[in-house]
């Protein structure tokens, strides 16, 4: 853990200049607006370590797929969110000498990413290798209005001398992706222009053939007025830029204000593409910064309406839990169902930008109470689009009769997951896609969806489940062989009891529903049962046996739900006992030592008991708990979001508090040593589930919400908004007791502490503690 950023309950802020930070500082500043988001690399050229990033939502290229040996069933590409051209740059130099914070003594050095209006700010104070000291400041943000767009202010004060200062603005789409498998470049050039003070270019991708013209427009102001200038026209490969010399005089600022786009050929017609990319920055320039950073506010302002987490008396458990809110706001809107969420969002290219089951199982509840019904509605459509394509994976692996395999790792549908222990086996996948159907129409009461929708996903995960299993002569049972349960320290084991445990839930539910869409709309469900050849009967007596004669591996001494066939075999250390020189495990050991430890890399049983808790007594909890939880390494970003919730339900405020800061601030303080392969989105909802889910206990017990709080020491209260079947709810938990406003006209009723309180429109009650 690192505690390298200054603590502010809406900034995170970075004093001083340590290049040894910069990749994860690059990371935590990251912007984006749903459509577009950019790493905070400088303005400026930087000739050290750095990881340029800009990423545009949906261009995605198939990267060939890198194995050392070829199985059968291996995906052909690992699909991959492109870095597109850089949009940010601005070449700075000083009579002939580049600005270069590599290469210069830096004076000064601050760096604030301000969550509350949303933007990026940096100043700092720069000596020249020839002694030229100048002064920079700089801001710029990711249009939430203009949602295609950015823009910049670029102030420069020459401090100690007098002479030629040269700004070259530019687009440069000649660039890399990291991850590449083969070092390739991704983009061709379709065509570009450059004028005076505007210019785009416009790149194609290899094989998909995506689009996408970014432009810039240039304002130069000086003493607070706009200037004429004239620029030299550069143009090279893929590449444009405005070369502007002016006489620099000590004392007296320059500000270039740089205004780009981004558009996509998924939402314009090719042909039209640079047209209304330069259409589009001369519209926002027209407005001007300073009325776009207005605007910037007011938009935030809105969502940190509905969407803040006010901890009052802890600045650090603040900070932390509104970064990742401001991170999840920035990556997904919820407004294009081609779209969805990539472990790392737009600040790095680990994980390819790809949609994971990360989605279903943690950024799901988020959505469901902090956003319109359809944001979490456009989420499950993603997955039943690419319902055609989940039978095609399976058919890969030798299933059949129309059982789906969800993928690991896609972009459209398609796996492109490139390690066998994850692709072959690590099944559970299909598991949170169904409890996402589940979790969805618990939480809505939208029952409709299952007809239209949802019970088609739900037969086809079952089918898959009830092939994927097998009969055990020996045990008289049905096991589950050779797979990779959440826990990926652990590969190809035989009956994981998460894996086991949420197939049969599959498969309970898939017959519950079943059962509710034949009563609602019998002519529905035969309409569904034709088109997909269900043979009700059969298919359903099969998976009524599975549920009868299911294999879980446990153990009676202990009281405990056996991770997989073994695991008593292992020896069994703790993770106190670990030397702290030894984590994390995944850089310092080798994976054969790793697969035959007993750490674990997240929650994996207790994956199952925070999904299943209502078919478990408090005490089957807290017994499985005490004994996983102290050989959990919490390497994975999931792990200690979900290890939170169940601490605050066994009560255990401390265990809860601590695994609360961890997720919260995982990225902030750098927990596992990889924040500078960008920040863990997915996982920043599970952030929100702790506090929502853990130390508020909020549930959904028979239609209504239900809240049994737990308030750490460090926090003198906490407040939240929940949304909730078009009823808003501001909820205060504090030492006294818990209060609930009622923000709806409609009156709702709900449980606190097991008591049932009825709250009319506009009302509010206090429960005592």
């Amino acid at each position: 853990m690192k505690e390298y950023f200054k603590v502010d309950e809406w900034k995170v802020i970075e004093e001083g200049f340590d290049p040894h930070y910069n990749k994860v500082a690059e990371s935590v500043f990251s912007l984006g607006n749903g459509r577009m988001g950019q790493r905070a690399n400088f303005e400026e050229a930087y000739s050290g370590e750095t990881l340029q990033g800009n990423y545009v939502a949906g261009v995605y290229y198939p990267d060939k797929t890198r194995v050392g040996w070829w199985k059968n069933g291996y995906p052909e590409y690992f699909a991959k969110v492109l870095n597109a051209a850089n949009w940010i740059g601005i070449d700075v130099q000083i009579d002939g000498e580049q600005l270069d914070l590599a290469k210069c003594e830096v004076l000064s050095f601050y760096r604030e990413l301000n969550m509350q209006e949303g933007y990026i700010k940096r100043s700092f104070k720069a000596k020249t290798a020839l002694g030229k000291e100048v002064g920079v400041e700089a801001t710029r943000f990711c249009s939430m209005v203009d949602d295609e767009c950015g823009a910049i202010s670029y102030t420069i004060t020459p401090l100690n001398f007098e002479g030629e200062l040269t700004l070259t603005p530019y687009i440069d789409g000649d660039i890399v992706n990291k991850d590449s498998n083969y070092d390739e470049k991704f983009w061709d050039e379709v065509s570009k222009s450059v004028s005076n003070d505007a210019g785009y270019v416009q790149l194609r991708t290899k094989k998909t053939g995506f689009e996408v013209a970014t432009a810039m427009k240039l304002v130069l102001v000086q003493d607070g007025s706009a200037i004429e200038f004239e620029s030299l026209p550069v143009e090279k490969e893929k590449y444009i830029a405005a070369e502007i010399k002016v006489q620099a005089t000590a004392g007296k600022s320059l500000t270039l204000y740089k205004y780009a786009a981004n558009l996509s050929s998924q939402n314009y017609d090719k042909a039209e593409l640079a047209e209304k990319a330069l259409q589009r920055v001369e519209t926002i320039a027209a407005k001007g910064f300073d009325a776009m950073l207005a605007e910037q506010a007011a938009a935030w302002a809105e969502k940190w309406k509905h969407n803040d987490i006010i901890i009052e008396g802890d600045a650090k458990a603040q900070q932390g839990i509104r970064f990742n809110i401001f991170q999840l706001n920035q990556t997904y809107t919820g407004e294009d169902d081609r779209l969805n969420i990539g472990p790392k969002g737009f600040t790095g290219e680990k994980y390819g930008g790809s949609t994971y089951w990360d989605t279903e199982a943690y950024c799901v509840p988020f959505y469901l109470a902090t956003a319109e019904q359809k944001v979490a509605r456009n989420l499950l459509l993603y997955r039943y689009k690419q319902l055609g394509k989940a039978i095609d994976n399976a058919k890969l692996l030798g299933f059949k009769d129309g059982a789906a395999l969800y993928p690991m790792v896609t972009m459209d549908g398609t796996e492109c997951h490139n390690e066998w222990e994850i692709t072959f086996e690590e099944i559970h996948r299909n598991g949170a896609i169904a409890f996402a159907i589940y979790n969805y129409v618990r939480y809505t009461g939208d029952d409709a969806y299952l007809t239209d929708y949802g019970l088609e996903v739900l037969i086809a995960i079952s089918r898959f489940w009830s092939q994927r299993i097998t009969w055990s002569a020996a045990k008289e049972q049905y096991v589950m062989l050779g797979v990779t349960g959440p826990n990926e320290y652990e590969n190809n084991v035989n009956n994981n009891w998460y894996t086991s445990t949420i197939a049969v839930w599959c498969m309970q539910y898939t017959l519950e529903v079943i059962g509710k869409v034949k009563q609602a709309d019998s002519g529905k469900y035969a309409t569904l049962a034709a088109k997909i050849s269900f043979e009700e009967a059969t298919e359903t007596g099969r998976f009524e046996d599975i549920i009868a004669k299911m294999y879980f591996a446990q153990d009676e001494k202990l009281g405990i739900f056996l991770q997989q066939d073994g695991f008593l075999d292992k020896e069994q250390i703790l993770v106190k006992d670990l030397p702290a020189a030894d984590r994390p495990l995944v850089q310092k050991w080798s994976w054969d030592r790793i697969l035959r430890s007993v750490f674990i890399k997240q929650a994996d049983v207790l994956q199952g008991l925070y999904f299943l808790e209502d078919r478990y007594d408090i005490d089957t909890i807290r017994r499985n708990y005490d004994f996983y939880e102290p050989r959990t390494v919490h390497e994975s970003s999931l792990s200690p979001c979900v290890h939170a919730i169940l601490a605050a339900k066994l009560g255990d405020v401390e265990r809860a508090y601590t695994f609360y800061l961890r997720t919260s601030r995982l990225d902030i303080d750098d927990y596992n040593n990889d924040t500078e392969d960008g920040c863990h989105i997915t996982s920043m909802a599970g952030t929100w589930m702790s506090v929502v889910e853990g130390f508020a206990g909020m549930r959904v017990k028979d239609g209504m919400l239900s809240f049994n709080p737990l308030l750490p020491d460090e926090w003198k209260a906490l407040s939240f908004q929940i949304g909730f079947r078009g009823s808003l709810l501001n909820i205060r938990i504090a030492k006294e007791g818990t209060t609930v406003k009622n923000l709806s006209e409609m009156d709702v009723v709900v449980l606190v502490n097991g008591e049932e309180i009825s709250i009319k429109g506009k009302g509010e009650m206090l429960v005592g503690s």
